[in-house]
This record gives C-alpha cells, structure tokens and sequence, in this order.
C-alpha cells in the first residue's frame, strides 16, 4: 500500500473546470527509491498517474472513486468514494482527538532560485508530522492554465481538508519543484515537461485482461497507534 499511497499524495489535494488535456512528466527523488518519472495525465474529470511502470493509478473526480493498476500482475484494485470518505473522516476524528494537530498554511519564505530556468519563490507548507517545500514559478508558460487543471482532481467527497494537505486553489503559481517530508522519509519532484496534446479516452480505462483484486481495509492510526476514545454520552437530565 505505500507504493499505492505515494502518487495519492501528490494528487489528494487537487475542483474542477472545463479544460484541454494535459501531460506533465516529473522527475522523482527520494523515499529510498533513487530517481525515477512520474507521469501525470489530465482528460476531463479523470487523471492518470503513471508512479512506475508497476504502478498506474486512475482518478475519477465526479465520482470521487480512485483506481490502482498493478501492471506487472494484471490486477486492479478499486478504493470507492465511500471509502475514501470514510478515510477522511477517521483521520478528521484522529485530528479532532490530537491537540497538537491541525490545519497548515502555505505561507512565502521571501526566498527566490531559478529552478530549471524559472525564476521561482519558495513557500512552505507544515504540519506536525508533514512538511512540503514548494518553489512556485509566477511566469511558468501557461502557468495558470496549467495550475487550473490541476486544481481540476481534488473531489470534495474525500474531504480533503481532513488529511491536512494543501490546496491548490491557494497556490499563486506553478509549482516547478517540491519537497515533500513525512517521518524519515523525503521526496523530492521536479517538473520536467508539459504537454498539451489531446489524450485517447482509453488511456484512462482499465484493460479488459486485468483482474478485480479485493481491497484491504485501510486503517488509519493515530501517533502511538492507539484508536480515539469515544467521549462518554453526558448523563440524562432527571425527570421532574
């Protein structure tokens, strides 16, 4: 499931507009895994997330459900949006429970680089277990329009708020580069192309020789992997 949880990260906190298709192809460092390409592709209300040629994950962001293929065994694994609602809705209780949680703030450090000849700005992003870096390019070619289609995969039936990610909507400008920390682990993205070119629909459907595979039940621990203590029911007021 980690393998499965990484590209949902990049993805979890993307609304929706009408929009051309859209490619982009990053270059991934980190989590112990050297460097690779991801690749991202946006048709409508679905995106495509190629991790690792093990690895395909599909959205649907109207109907909130979310599509793993694993390539090299030939099966597919779907997580509903009822699922993923009832995910969102564990950890908000989670977070609710934890007074050291909460909601973060993309916030500009006043600090500048060129980032693959982008002239960029960073901000960060920071909760307690969860800290991202984002250098952010306001003159990117098509920048706007671009960020708008990313914006395009976050589905408010997850309830994206609960898992504490930030939101795209906020973001002044393209993000060039990314870096992602969680525990001891550190990702790091870089865009490395866009493309604008028109996507075939069956790039986003699953292939008739794939087998279902049965979902495991997904379990989301507080720190110390303790359950949340349910607050006793106050006590029935006497009747006169």
């Amino acid at each position: 499931m980690k393998s499965v949880a990484l590209p949902l990260v990049f993805t979890l906190c993307l609304v929706a507009s009408t929009r051309a298709d859209l490619t982009l192809i990053q270059k991934v460092e980190g989590a112990g895994q050297g460097s690779s390409e991801m690749m991202m592709k946006i048709k409508g209300d679905k995106a495509r997330i190629d991790a690792s040629p093990k690895l395909t994950t599909i959205i649907d962001s109207k109907t909130g459900e979310i599509v793993n293929l694993m390539n090299d065994r030939k099966t597919v694994m779907r997580i509903s949006a009822d699922k993923m609602r009832a995910a969102a809705e564990m950890i908000g209780k989670f977070n609710a429970n934890d007074t050291n949680a909460g909601k973060g703030k993309l916030s500009p450090t006043g600090k500048k680089e060129n980032v693959a000849g982008y002239v960029t700005e960073e901000y960060v992003y920071e909760v307690p277990d969860f800290k991202a870096t984002y250098w952010i390019a306001s003159t990117y070619p098509d920048g706007a329009a671009i960020l708008k289609q990313l914006q395009s995969l976050s589905s408010d039936l997850w309830q994206t708020n609960n898992f504490r990610l930030p939101d795209y909507r906020d973001f002044p400008g393209l993000p060039v580069k990314t870096v992602v920390s969680a525990g001891d682990s550190t990702v790091t993205t870089t865009l490395v192309s866009v493309s604008q070119a028109p996507l075939e629909d069956g790039q986003f459907a699953v292939p008739k020789d794939f087998k279902e595979m049965k979902v495991p039940e997904m379990h989301f621990l507080p720190r110390g992997g303790k359950e949340p203590e349910e607050k006793p029911a106050a006590p029935a007021s006497p009747k006169p």
